[in-house]
């Protein structure tokens, strides 16, 4: 039968009707361990008692009053945000490409306000993934994803990843801020080293740029801390989040400290959704569980032995499993086999892992993981990467 959906997606052959946690069971009963959490979404993993009951307390009372009047839980889920993080004000929308595009415009704007409106081009680095927008696909600077959509949107330098020499040469008079994922999720799970996101800071307090961190994949606990930046030791002007902020919900919010955002007056930008009631509840919901006190220790504690059993995976078998990269529950394994062979051969497992690009495949799991949950997955990587192991050594044979 043909779909009534535009196809751009090619959708795996599974439906699922209902999760527990971390596992989804699909329409025909089977389960599936899951460790994509719908991209980084489903931070709590699947009907968190908590955020069901936050969501449909709120469902009962009020969804939708628009931004044209007092929002009281979009007020302490804004001053939640700052309290917990480096910001002074929040700004509430509906995805992590709306955030990003906040972002943008609130450091551009940051310049106009202070003189300087040719102060607007934007430093991205290549293999970056900043959204589906015309603007964040220009910061992104991916040719596949920007092909036959017009010309691209102006004020974007994208360099080399790691080239310190090429970013210091991108900064010029117009440059406004450096744009920057921690971890590049898209783009192969590829970290920026701690020394490196504090030498980025160094040069933009220099040459008066803004530092505007994408935490959209790795923010809200994903690597242990709240965001991802905190490893560092700094902290951005201006920063993204979404994906897990509403653990499932859709929801963004771009942060920001008081002189970053001294541009963005009332009427400078605005949103109908964002920010309603409903996401309002359940993002404080979200808050309510990843702030409370031993949650983060226990995602690092999972993390550690995630890490440890597929460090033994990769040296069980080196030609498939080349490499681990990433930190804390956002980690890659870069491989010598197609990753999407992979990711479908897993799926025969009844294990969920994500593409990337740089041929990796991402271990995304939700943050309420078990260690038995690890035990597991890894036992699924395992036959996943004995199949193709012994594939291979039958083709050199």
């Amino acid at each position: 039968m043909t779909s009534a959906l535009l196809p751009t997606y090619a959708r795996a052959p599974i439906a699922f009707e209902r999760g527990e946690g971390a596992w989804l069971v699909a329409r025909g009963g089977e389960r599936y361990l899951d460790f994509g959490a719908g991209i980084a979404v489903n931070a709590l993993g699947h009907a968190h008692p908590h955020l069901v009951e936050a969501l449909t307390t709120q469902a009962q009372k009020l969804w939708h009053t628009s931004n044209l009047f007092e929002i009281p839980d979009g007020e302490r889920f804004g001053q939640r945000l700052v309290d917990a993080s480096f910001a002074d004000v929040a700004f509430f929308c509906n995805s992590g490409a709306e955030a990003n595009e906040a972002a943008i415009k609130m450091a551009r704007k940051y310049h106009a306000a202070g003189g300087h409106p040719e102060r607007y081009r934007i430093v991205t680095f290549e293999g970056a993934f900043h959204g589906r927008t015309l603007a964040t696909l220009a910061a992104g600077g991916q040719q596949k994803y920007i092909e036959g959509f017009g010309p691209k949107v102006d004020g974007f330098d994208q360099v080399p990843f790691g080239d310190h020499a090429a970013l210091r040469a991108a900064i010029g008079p117009e440059t406004a801020a450096v744009m920057i994922e921690p971890i590049q999720g898209e783009g192969g799970v590829r970290p920026v080293p701690p020394q490196c996101l504090r030498g980025l800071r160094e040069l933009c307090d220099k040459h008066g740029l803004m530092l505007i961190m994408d935490e959209v994949q790795t923010g809200v606990g994903r690597t242990g801390r709240l965001f991802a930046h905190e490893w560092s030791g700094i902290a951005p002007d201006i920063m993204s989040a979404a994906k897990g902020i509403g653990g499932g919900f859709p929801m963004g919010v771009c942060l920001a400290t008081h002189e970053a955002a001294r541009g963005m007056v009332t009427g400078s930008h605005g949103t109908t959704f964002g920010g309603n009631p409903l996401a309002m509840a359940v993002g404080n919901a979200v808050l309510d569980v990843v702030l409370a006190d031993g949650f983060l220790d226990h995602v690092r504690q999972v993390a550690r032995v995630l890490t440890q059993k597929l460090g033994a995976l990769r040296d069980r078998y080196p030609h498939v499993v080349t490499a681990i990269r990433g930190d804390g529950l956002m980690l890659g394994l870069k491989l010598g086999v197609p990753n999407t062979a992979f990711a479908a051969a897993a799926r025969a497992e009844h294990l969920l892992v994500i593409p990337a690009g740089d041929n990796v495949v991402r271990l995304l799991p939700p943050l309420i993981v078990t260690e038995a949950d690890v035990t597991e997955a890894v036992a699924r990587l395992e036959a996943t990467a004995a199949a193709f192991d012994g594939a291979m050594r039958g083709a050199a044979e």
